[in-house]
Protein backbone atom coordinates (compact mmCIF):
# COMPACT_ATOMS: atom_id res chain seq x y z
CA UNK A 1 0.00 0.00 0.00
CA UNK A 2 1.35 3.39 -0.79
CA UNK A 3 1.56 6.02 2.11
CA UNK A 4 0.57 9.05 1.23
CA UNK A 5 3.18 11.63 3.51
CA UNK A 6 1.26 15.14 5.36
CA UNK A 7 2.41 18.30 4.03
CA UNK A 8 3.97 19.88 6.92
CA UNK A 9 3.92 23.62 7.46
CA UNK A 10 7.52 24.42 6.78
CA UNK A 11 8.11 24.87 3.25
CA UNK A 12 8.64 21.72 1.78
CA UNK A 13 11.78 20.94 -0.86
CA UNK A 14 12.64 18.09 -2.45
CA UNK A 15 15.49 17.11 -4.42
CA UNK A 16 15.41 14.51 -7.00
CA UNK A 17 19.19 13.00 -7.56
CA UNK A 18 22.38 12.70 -5.40
CA UNK A 19 24.64 13.72 -7.96
CA UNK A 20 26.65 17.31 -8.14
CA UNK A 21 23.37 19.17 -8.81
CA UNK A 22 21.11 17.60 -6.14
CA UNK A 23 24.13 17.34 -3.81
CA UNK A 24 25.34 21.48 -3.84
CA UNK A 25 21.35 21.90 -3.74
CA UNK A 26 20.74 20.56 -0.50
CA UNK A 27 24.18 21.72 1.02
CA UNK A 28 23.12 25.26 0.09
CA UNK A 29 19.90 24.76 2.09
CA UNK A 30 21.55 23.35 5.10
CA UNK A 31 20.53 26.40 7.36
CA UNK A 32 17.35 27.46 5.60
CA UNK A 33 14.10 27.70 7.01
CA UNK A 34 12.74 24.97 5.01
CA UNK A 35 12.36 20.70 4.95
CA UNK A 36 14.61 19.38 2.57
CA UNK A 37 14.57 15.55 1.35
CA UNK A 38 17.26 14.09 -0.79
CA UNK A 39 15.84 11.37 -3.03
CA UNK A 40 18.24 8.58 -4.31
CA UNK A 41 18.50 5.30 -6.02
CA UNK A 42 22.11 5.02 -4.02
CA UNK A 43 22.93 5.78 -0.86
CA UNK A 44 25.95 7.33 -1.70
CA UNK A 45 27.15 10.31 -3.70
CA UNK A 46 29.80 9.23 -6.82
CA UNK A 47 32.17 11.63 -7.73
CA UNK A 48 31.67 10.61 -11.29
CA UNK A 49 34.84 12.83 -12.91
CA UNK A 50 37.26 9.99 -11.36
CA UNK A 51 35.15 6.99 -12.49
CA UNK A 52 37.43 6.32 -15.16
CA UNK A 53 40.54 5.53 -12.53
CA UNK A 54 38.06 3.13 -10.96
CA UNK A 55 37.89 1.25 -14.68
CA UNK A 56 41.70 1.08 -14.72
CA UNK A 57 42.28 0.22 -11.69
CA UNK A 58 43.62 2.95 -10.14
CA UNK A 59 41.26 3.99 -7.48
CA UNK A 60 38.81 2.03 -5.67
CA UNK A 61 34.72 2.92 -5.55
CA UNK A 62 34.92 3.91 -2.10
CA UNK A 63 38.01 6.16 -3.15
CA UNK A 64 35.52 8.54 -4.53
CA UNK A 65 32.05 7.96 -2.95
CA UNK A 66 30.54 9.73 0.17
CA UNK A 67 27.37 8.27 2.17
CA UNK A 68 24.67 10.53 1.83
CA UNK A 69 23.62 10.37 5.21
CA UNK A 70 26.86 11.30 6.32
CA UNK A 71 27.41 14.29 4.30
CA UNK A 72 24.09 15.45 6.16
CA UNK A 73 24.33 13.93 9.38
CA UNK A 74 24.20 17.61 11.16
CA UNK A 75 22.13 19.20 8.92
CA UNK A 76 18.73 18.88 10.92
CA UNK A 77 16.59 19.82 8.24
CA UNK A 78 17.48 17.39 5.90
CA UNK A 79 15.93 13.79 5.08
CA UNK A 80 17.91 11.51 2.86
CA UNK A 81 15.84 8.41 1.41
CA UNK A 82 16.85 5.87 -0.70
CA UNK A 83 14.38 5.57 -3.20
CA UNK A 84 13.09 6.34 -6.50
CA UNK A 85 10.84 8.48 -8.28
CA UNK A 86 8.24 6.70 -10.30
CA UNK A 87 5.78 9.27 -11.32
CA UNK A 88 5.18 12.85 -10.56
CA UNK A 89 1.59 14.73 -10.18
CA UNK A 90 2.29 18.75 -10.84
CA UNK A 91 -0.93 19.49 -9.91
CA UNK A 92 -1.13 18.56 -6.64
CA UNK A 93 2.45 18.92 -6.00
CA UNK A 94 3.46 15.14 -5.15
CA UNK A 95 6.48 12.57 -6.13
CA UNK A 96 5.17 9.24 -6.40
CA UNK A 97 7.99 6.71 -5.16
CA UNK A 98 7.95 2.96 -4.63
CA UNK A 99 6.20 2.75 -1.71
CA UNK A 100 4.62 6.24 -0.55
CA UNK A 101 3.70 9.52 -1.82
CA UNK A 102 5.92 12.62 -1.08
CA UNK A 103 4.58 16.26 -1.10
CA UNK A 104 6.68 19.62 -2.38
CA UNK A 105 6.61 23.01 -2.33
CA UNK A 106 9.78 23.37 -4.39
CA UNK A 107 10.79 20.41 -6.74
CA UNK A 108 14.61 20.00 -7.53
CA UNK A 109 14.90 17.39 -10.22
CA UNK A 110 18.52 16.28 -11.06
CA UNK A 111 18.57 12.97 -12.22
CA UNK A 112 21.00 13.26 -14.73
CA UNK A 113 22.00 11.47 -17.94
CA UNK A 114 23.14 7.80 -18.96
CA UNK A 115 24.48 5.84 -21.92
CA UNK A 116 23.27 6.81 -25.60
CA UNK A 117 24.02 3.89 -28.11
CA UNK A 118 22.13 6.19 -31.18
CA UNK A 119 19.50 3.72 -31.54
CA UNK A 120 21.91 0.96 -31.40
CA UNK A 121 21.14 -0.70 -27.72
CA UNK A 122 21.87 -3.72 -28.11
CA UNK A 123 25.58 -2.57 -28.14
CA UNK A 124 25.42 -2.34 -24.73
CA UNK A 125 26.30 -5.72 -23.88
CA UNK A 126 29.68 -5.62 -26.06
CA UNK A 127 30.45 -1.64 -25.56
CA UNK A 128 29.75 -0.77 -21.51
CA UNK A 129 29.53 2.94 -20.84
CA UNK A 130 31.02 4.42 -17.80
CA UNK A 131 28.38 6.30 -15.48
CA UNK A 132 28.07 4.23 -12.53
CA UNK A 133 30.59 2.23 -10.08
CA UNK A 134 28.60 -0.93 -11.69
CA UNK A 135 30.11 0.52 -15.27
CA UNK A 136 33.30 0.98 -13.76
CA UNK A 137 33.65 -2.41 -11.88
CA UNK A 138 32.50 -4.23 -14.93
CA UNK A 139 35.25 -2.24 -17.67
CA UNK A 140 37.80 -2.96 -15.10
CA UNK A 141 36.45 -6.64 -15.37
CA UNK A 142 37.08 -6.46 -19.25
CA UNK A 143 40.14 -4.65 -19.43
CA UNK A 144 42.19 -7.00 -16.59
CA UNK A 145 40.23 -9.90 -17.76
CA UNK A 146 41.59 -9.47 -21.50
CA UNK A 147 45.24 -9.35 -20.81
CA UNK A 148 44.88 -12.38 -18.65
CA UNK A 149 43.09 -14.47 -21.49
CA UNK A 150 45.65 -12.77 -23.77
CA UNK A 151 48.35 -14.71 -21.40
CA UNK A 152 46.88 -18.02 -22.25
CA UNK A 153 45.79 -17.47 -26.24
CA UNK A 154 48.02 -19.43 -28.49
CA UNK A 155 46.98 -18.35 -31.61
CA UNK A 156 48.38 -15.24 -32.45
CA UNK A 157 44.87 -13.50 -34.22
CA UNK A 158 43.25 -14.53 -31.08
CA UNK A 159 45.47 -13.12 -28.81
CA UNK A 160 45.81 -9.92 -30.79
CA UNK A 161 42.10 -9.44 -30.80
CA UNK A 162 42.64 -9.66 -26.75
CA UNK A 163 44.92 -7.07 -26.87
CA UNK A 164 43.37 -4.66 -29.24
CA UNK A 165 40.96 -2.03 -27.24
CA UNK A 166 38.60 0.53 -29.16
CA UNK A 167 37.05 3.10 -27.00
CA UNK A 168 34.27 4.84 -29.14
CA UNK A 169 33.90 8.30 -28.71
CA UNK A 170 36.91 11.10 -28.35
CA UNK A 171 35.51 13.14 -25.55
CA UNK A 172 36.81 13.48 -21.99
CA UNK A 173 36.04 10.44 -20.67
CA UNK A 174 37.49 8.58 -24.18
CA UNK A 175 40.31 10.61 -23.83
CA UNK A 176 41.19 9.98 -20.48
CA UNK A 177 40.61 5.86 -20.70
CA UNK A 178 42.18 5.96 -23.78
CA UNK A 179 45.76 7.36 -21.50
CA UNK A 180 44.78 5.37 -18.59
CA UNK A 181 44.61 2.33 -20.80
CA UNK A 182 47.98 3.13 -22.72
CA UNK A 183 49.78 3.79 -19.03
CA UNK A 184 48.38 0.34 -17.92
CA UNK A 185 49.56 -1.63 -20.85
CA UNK A 186 53.36 -0.23 -21.25
CA UNK A 187 54.34 0.62 -18.02
CA UNK A 188 52.58 -0.75 -15.20
CA UNK A 189 51.98 -4.45 -16.75
CA UNK A 190 54.83 -4.35 -18.56
CA UNK A 191 57.10 -6.92 -16.22
CA UNK A 192 53.71 -8.65 -15.01
CA UNK A 193 53.21 -11.51 -17.72
CA UNK A 194 55.60 -14.31 -19.33
CA UNK A 195 54.41 -15.28 -22.68
CA UNK A 196 53.04 -11.53 -23.70
CA UNK A 197 54.36 -8.28 -24.30
CA UNK A 198 52.14 -5.73 -23.14
CA UNK A 199 53.54 -3.66 -25.37
CA UNK A 200 52.05 -5.53 -28.76
CA UNK A 201 48.87 -3.71 -27.33
CA UNK A 202 46.72 -1.73 -29.67
CA UNK A 203 44.59 1.07 -28.30
CA UNK A 204 42.45 2.78 -30.63
CA UNK A 205 40.54 6.26 -30.02
CA UNK A 206 37.83 6.68 -32.50
CA UNK A 207 36.03 10.12 -32.63
CA UNK A 208 33.48 10.84 -35.54
CA UNK A 209 34.07 14.75 -35.66
CA UNK A 210 37.47 15.96 -37.23
CA UNK A 211 39.60 16.43 -33.83
CA UNK A 212 39.17 14.84 -30.27
CA UNK A 213 37.58 17.08 -27.14
CA UNK A 214 35.58 19.14 -29.66
CA UNK A 215 34.48 21.55 -26.89
CA UNK A 216 38.07 22.64 -25.68
CA UNK A 217 39.89 24.80 -28.19
CA UNK A 218 41.69 23.66 -31.02
CA UNK A 219 45.28 23.89 -30.16
CA UNK A 220 44.48 22.14 -26.92
CA UNK A 221 42.64 19.27 -29.23
CA UNK A 222 45.42 19.03 -31.23
CA UNK A 223 47.93 18.92 -27.88
CA UNK A 224 45.90 15.90 -26.77
CA UNK A 225 46.20 13.82 -29.89
CA UNK A 226 50.04 14.16 -29.77
CA UNK A 227 50.42 13.36 -26.27
CA UNK A 228 47.78 10.32 -26.81
CA UNK A 229 50.16 9.75 -29.84
CA UNK A 230 53.05 9.69 -27.81
CA UNK A 231 51.70 6.88 -25.08
CA UNK A 232 50.72 4.50 -27.66
CA UNK A 233 47.05 5.53 -28.60
CA UNK A 234 45.86 5.45 -32.41
CA UNK A 235 43.55 8.37 -32.66
CA UNK A 236 41.46 8.11 -35.55
CA UNK A 237 38.90 11.57 -36.17
CA UNK A 238 36.31 11.51 -38.83
CA UNK A 239 35.54 7.85 -38.02
CA UNK A 240 32.39 6.73 -37.39
CA UNK A 241 30.60 3.37 -35.94
CA UNK A 242 28.59 1.56 -38.21
CA UNK A 243 28.57 -1.54 -36.34
CA UNK A 244 29.78 -3.85 -33.37
CA UNK A 245 29.26 -7.36 -33.43
CA UNK A 246 30.61 -10.77 -32.72
CA UNK A 247 33.41 -8.73 -31.58
CA UNK A 248 34.16 -7.06 -34.91
CA UNK A 249 33.94 -2.79 -34.96
CA UNK A 250 33.18 -2.29 -37.73
CA UNK A 251 33.79 1.61 -39.24
CA UNK A 252 33.97 4.05 -41.70
CA UNK A 253 36.38 6.68 -42.66
CA UNK A 254 37.28 8.72 -45.27
CA UNK A 255 34.32 7.19 -47.45
CA UNK A 256 35.77 3.24 -46.82
CA UNK A 257 34.62 0.21 -44.36
CA UNK A 258 37.06 -1.38 -42.32
CA UNK A 259 36.64 -3.44 -39.29
CA UNK A 260 39.12 -4.57 -36.21
CA UNK A 261 38.33 -7.39 -34.22
CA UNK A 262 38.60 -6.79 -30.90
CA UNK A 263 37.62 -8.61 -27.53
CA UNK A 264 37.61 -5.20 -25.21
CA UNK A 265 35.15 -2.38 -26.45
CA UNK A 266 34.02 0.65 -24.48
CA UNK A 267 31.74 3.40 -24.79
CA UNK A 268 32.16 6.87 -24.48
CA UNK A 269 30.04 8.33 -27.51
CA UNK A 270 27.11 10.03 -26.29
CA UNK A 271 24.50 10.41 -23.60
CA UNK A 272 20.34 10.50 -23.03
CA UNK A 273 18.29 12.15 -20.62
CA UNK A 274 17.22 10.24 -17.61
CA UNK A 275 13.82 8.76 -17.61
CA UNK A 276 12.70 11.69 -15.53
CA UNK A 277 12.68 14.38 -18.10
CA UNK A 278 9.55 11.88 -19.99
CA UNK A 279 8.01 12.41 -16.45
CA UNK A 280 8.29 15.58 -16.61
CA UNK A 281 6.94 16.61 -20.36
CA UNK A 282 4.25 14.27 -19.61
CA UNK A 283 3.06 15.75 -16.03
CA UNK A 284 4.36 18.84 -16.26
CA UNK A 285 4.50 20.03 -20.02
CA UNK A 286 8.26 20.43 -20.13
CA UNK A 287 9.68 20.53 -23.71
CA UNK A 288 12.85 18.67 -23.98
CA UNK A 289 15.41 18.80 -26.41
CA UNK A 290 16.56 15.87 -28.97
CA UNK A 291 18.36 14.22 -26.25
CA UNK A 292 15.18 14.26 -24.23
CA UNK A 293 16.71 16.70 -22.18
CA UNK A 294 14.62 19.54 -20.09
CA UNK A 295 14.51 23.16 -21.90
CA UNK A 296 14.62 25.00 -18.69
CA UNK A 297 13.57 29.21 -17.98
CA UNK A 298 16.45 31.33 -17.07
CA UNK A 299 15.71 31.04 -13.59
CA UNK A 300 16.13 26.81 -14.08
CA UNK A 301 12.33 26.42 -13.61
CA UNK A 302 9.74 25.04 -16.09
CA UNK A 303 7.87 27.64 -18.37
CA UNK A 304 4.53 25.98 -16.87
CA UNK A 305 5.85 25.50 -13.38
CA UNK A 306 7.83 27.75 -11.48
CA UNK A 307 7.84 25.60 -8.22
CA UNK A 308 9.72 22.57 -10.37
CA UNK A 309 13.27 23.17 -11.20
CA UNK A 310 15.84 21.28 -13.57
CA UNK A 311 19.47 21.32 -13.06
CA UNK A 312 23.01 19.70 -13.63
CA UNK A 313 23.21 17.40 -17.07
CA UNK A 314 19.25 16.64 -17.29
CA UNK A 315 19.22 20.72 -18.08
CA UNK A 316 19.28 22.52 -21.34
CA UNK A 317 19.93 26.12 -20.05
CA UNK A 318 20.57 28.19 -23.03
CA UNK A 319 20.59 31.66 -21.65
CA UNK A 320 24.26 32.18 -22.03
CA UNK A 321 25.76 32.80 -25.57
CA UNK A 322 23.13 30.68 -27.30
CA UNK A 323 24.21 27.26 -26.88
CA UNK A 324 23.70 24.82 -23.72
CA UNK A 325 25.83 24.80 -20.84
CA UNK A 326 28.42 21.57 -21.24
CA UNK A 327 26.98 17.99 -18.26
CA UNK A 328 29.93 18.48 -16.25
CA UNK A 329 30.31 18.94 -12.52
CA UNK A 330 30.76 22.25 -12.59
CA UNK A 331 27.63 23.90 -14.52
CA UNK A 332 25.44 21.45 -11.41
CA UNK A 333 26.97 22.65 -8.75
CA UNK A 334 26.66 26.63 -9.14
CA UNK A 335 23.22 25.59 -10.87
CA UNK A 336 22.26 23.54 -7.34
CA UNK A 337 23.83 26.69 -5.13
CA UNK A 338 21.86 29.18 -7.13
CA UNK A 339 18.29 27.21 -7.01
CA UNK A 340 18.88 27.19 -3.06
CA UNK A 341 19.50 30.94 -2.97
CA UNK A 342 16.43 31.26 -5.08
CA UNK A 343 14.53 29.33 -2.80
CA UNK A 344 15.51 31.16 0.05
CA UNK A 345 14.86 34.81 -1.77
CA UNK A 346 11.12 33.54 -3.10
CA UNK A 347 10.10 32.81 1.05
CA UNK A 348 11.26 36.41 1.77
CA UNK A 349 9.44 37.56 -1.26
CA UNK A 350 12.55 38.81 -3.33
CA UNK A 351 13.06 38.09 -6.91
CA UNK A 352 16.84 36.95 -7.83
CA UNK A 353 18.21 37.70 -11.31
CA UNK A 354 18.59 34.93 -13.87
CA UNK A 355 21.48 32.18 -13.47
CA UNK A 356 24.60 33.17 -14.78
CA UNK A 357 27.25 30.23 -15.25
CA UNK A 358 30.87 31.80 -14.00
CA UNK A 359 32.95 29.09 -16.45
CA UNK A 360 35.60 28.59 -14.03
CA UNK A 361 37.52 26.13 -16.90
CA UNK A 362 37.84 22.99 -18.27
CA UNK A 363 40.60 20.33 -17.63
CA UNK A 364 41.36 16.94 -19.01
CA UNK A 365 44.05 14.11 -18.19
CA UNK A 366 45.51 12.18 -20.77
CA UNK A 367 47.90 10.48 -18.62
CA UNK A 368 51.13 10.73 -16.04
CA UNK A 369 52.05 14.58 -16.34
CA UNK A 370 50.20 15.16 -19.37
CA UNK A 371 46.78 17.11 -19.31
CA UNK A 372 45.11 20.00 -20.97
CA UNK A 373 43.52 23.18 -19.15
CA UNK A 374 41.32 26.18 -20.62
CA UNK A 375 41.37 28.87 -17.95
CA UNK A 376 39.37 31.06 -20.60
CA UNK A 377 41.75 33.20 -20.18
CA UNK A 378 44.75 31.10 -20.64
CA UNK A 379 45.33 27.65 -22.33
CA UNK A 380 48.15 25.24 -21.32
CA UNK A 381 48.99 21.73 -21.00
CA UNK A 382 51.84 19.57 -19.86
CA UNK A 383 52.93 18.82 -16.51
CA UNK A 384 51.76 22.44 -15.23
CA UNK A 385 48.47 21.11 -16.42
CA UNK A 386 48.64 17.89 -14.34
CA UNK A 387 48.71 19.32 -11.68
CA UNK A 388 46.18 21.81 -11.75
CA UNK A 389 44.33 18.65 -12.56
CA UNK A 390 45.07 16.65 -9.95
CA UNK A 391 44.77 19.38 -7.04
CA UNK A 392 41.22 20.57 -8.54
CA UNK A 393 39.90 17.03 -8.16
CA UNK A 394 41.00 16.83 -4.64
CA UNK A 395 39.52 20.13 -4.27
CA UNK A 396 35.73 19.09 -5.34
CA UNK A 397 36.11 15.41 -3.61
CA UNK A 398 33.28 15.52 -1.15
CA UNK A 399 34.49 14.36 2.11
CA UNK A 400 38.17 14.89 3.89
CA UNK A 401 38.75 10.88 4.16
CA UNK A 402 38.54 10.65 0.05
CA UNK A 403 40.28 13.73 -0.53
CA UNK A 404 43.61 12.15 1.57
CA UNK A 405 42.83 8.68 0.52
CA UNK A 406 42.79 9.80 -3.40
CA UNK A 407 46.01 12.35 -2.56
CA UNK A 408 48.09 9.31 -1.16
CA UNK A 409 47.04 7.06 -3.93
CA UNK A 410 47.87 8.76 -6.92
CA UNK A 411 51.13 9.58 -5.17
CA UNK A 412 52.26 6.62 -4.29
CA UNK A 413 50.87 5.86 -8.18
CA UNK A 414 53.28 8.50 -9.15
CA UNK A 415 56.65 7.17 -7.66
CA UNK A 416 55.66 2.93 -7.79
CA UNK A 417 53.46 3.52 -11.34
CA UNK A 418 52.04 0.28 -9.42
CA UNK A 419 47.67 0.42 -9.31
CA UNK A 420 46.62 -1.38 -6.33
CA UNK A 421 42.95 -1.57 -7.45
CA UNK A 422 44.06 -4.52 -10.35
CA UNK A 423 40.98 -6.42 -8.89
CA UNK A 424 39.10 -8.91 -11.37
CA UNK A 425 35.63 -9.14 -9.39
CA UNK A 426 32.22 -10.25 -10.31
CA UNK A 427 31.43 -12.99 -13.10
CA UNK A 428 35.08 -12.91 -13.99
CA UNK A 429 35.60 -15.21 -10.47
CA UNK A 430 33.90 -17.98 -12.72
CA UNK A 431 35.19 -18.95 -15.93
CA UNK A 432 33.15 -20.84 -18.40
CA UNK A 433 34.81 -22.90 -20.39
CA UNK A 434 34.30 -23.94 -23.95
CA UNK A 435 35.62 -25.75 -27.16
CA UNK A 436 36.53 -23.90 -30.04
CA UNK A 437 36.58 -25.52 -33.64
CA UNK A 438 39.86 -27.08 -32.97
CA UNK A 439 38.99 -28.98 -30.13
CA UNK A 440 40.64 -26.56 -27.67
CA UNK A 441 39.59 -25.11 -24.27
CA UNK A 442 38.81 -21.68 -23.99
CA UNK A 443 37.06 -19.11 -21.45
CA UNK A 444 35.43 -16.29 -23.30
CA UNK A 445 34.46 -13.45 -20.51
CA UNK A 446 31.30 -12.99 -19.01
CA UNK A 447 29.84 -15.98 -19.34
CA UNK A 448 28.92 -18.23 -15.53
CA UNK A 449 30.02 -21.29 -14.63
CA UNK A 450 29.90 -23.89 -11.64
CA UNK A 451 33.39 -23.97 -12.02
CA UNK A 452 35.23 -21.32 -9.37
CA UNK A 453 38.81 -20.39 -10.08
Amino acid sequence: MVEVAEKQATHQVVIIGGGFGGLYAAKALGRAPVQVTLIDKRNFHLFQPLLYQVATGTLSPADISSPLRAIFSENKNTQVLMDEVLDLDSQQKQVMLRNQVLAYDTLIVATGVSHHYFGNDHWKTTAPGLKTVEDALEMRRRIFMAFEAAEKETDLEKRRAWLTFVIVGGGPTGVELAGAIAELAFNTLKQDFRNIDTSETQILLLEGLDRILPPYPPELSQKAERSLTQLGVTVQTKTMVTDIDNDVVTFQQAGQVQQIPSRTILWAAGVKASHMGQVLAERAGATLDRAGRVIVEPDLSLPTQPDIFVIGDLSHFAHQGGKPLPGVAPVAMQEGEYVAKLVCARLQGKTPPPFTYSDIGSLAVIGQNSAVVDLGFVKFSGPLAWLVWVFAHIYYLIEFDNKLIVLLQWGWNYFTRKRGARLITGEASLVHVEVDENGEYYAPVGKKSPVEV
